[in-house]
C-alpha cells in the first residue's frame, strides 16, 4: 500500500490497534484525538472525518526542505473519510512565541518567506479543489510548536470550512451529498468536538438523518 492509498481500517479500528500497541491519548481537538508512541517519539492524529487532511499533508512534504513543518512518517486515508498521519513528536510554545510566527509567516517575513510560498500555494491549490476548504489559515497559537531539535513548526494551518459545511448539512443536505461522496463522509457526525464542545444527541441524529435521506434521493 502507497502512503496515500485508502487503510482497510476506520478510525476506531486504527485507533483501537495503536493502542493495544502501547500508544497512548496525547490530546484532542475538534477533528482529531493523538496518541502518543510508546518511545515517545511520535504523534499519530487520527480524525473520524478531514477532507483537508491530505493538503495539510501535501504542506508537510513540499515544505519538508524548509525544517518549519513537522516530519511526516506515514499518511492514510481511512474508511469513511478518516484520517491518519503519523509524525514527529512536538512540544507546545508560549503563546506569544506563537503569535509572532504566524505573523511573520503572513507577512512573509525573510526567515519564513519559503514555508511562506508553499503555504500560499497549497492553500490555494485547496481553495480550488475542494468545495469545503478553509477560506482562511487557522492561526491558532497552539498550531506553532517545538520540536526535538528546537526548531519551530507550523502544523495543521489548513482545516474544512466546518461552521459552513456543518451548517449545509442541516439546511441544505442536498448540497453536501453532490459534492462529498458518501464513502468519504460516513463518520463526518463523529467529530470529538474537544474545543467547541460535542453537538447534543438529537442534532446528531437530525444531520444523520438529513444526509440519509439526501442519500436516498439522490439515487438514479
Amino acid at each position: 500500500m502507497s502512503p496515500d492509498e485508502q487503510s482497510p481500517e476506520n478510525h476506531r479500528e486504527v485507533e483501537r490497534a495503536l493502542r493495544d500497541a502501547g500508544w497512548t491519548p496525547c490530546g484532542a481537538g475538534d477533528w482529531a484525538i493523538a496518541l502518543r508512541s510508546p518511545d515517545g517519539r511520535a504523534a499519530a492524529r487520527i480524525s473520524p472525518f478531514d477532507p483537508a487532511a491530505p493538503y495539510t499533508v501535501a504542506l508537510y512534504r513540499e515544505a519538508a526542505y524548509t525544517r518549519q513543518v513537522p516530519r511526516l512518517f506515514a499518511h492514510r486515508r481511512l474508511v469513511g473519510g478518516g484520517d491518519l498521519q503519523i509524525m514527529e513528536w512536538l512540544e507546545p510554545v508560549d503563546a506569544d512565541e506563537a503569535a509572532e510566527f504566524h505573523r511573520a509567516l503572513a507577512a512573509r517575513e525573510p526567515e519564513v518567506a519559503e514555508l511562506a510560498d508553499v503555504v500560499r500555494r497549497v492553500h490555494e491549490r485547496g481553495r480550488r479543489e475542494l468545495p469545503w476548504f478553509g477560506p482562511k489559515l487557522d492561526d491558532n497559537p497552539d498550531n506553532i510548536m517545538r520540536n526535538a531539535d528546537g526548531r519551530l513548526v507550523a502544523a495543521d494551518l489548513f482545516g474544512a470550512d466546518g461552521p459552513r459545511l456543518y451548517a449545509a448539512v442541516v439546511d441544505d443536505p442536498k448540497l453536501v451529498v453532490t459534492t462529498i461522496p458518501e464513502p468519504e463522509r460516513r463518520f463526518m457526525t463523529e467529530l470529538p468536538l474537544t474545543n467547541t464542545g460535542p453537538w447534543p444527541p438529537d442534532v446528531r441524529e437530525t444531520m444523520r438523518t438529513n444526509l440519509a435521506t439526501a442519500d436516498a434521493a439522490n439515487q438514479p
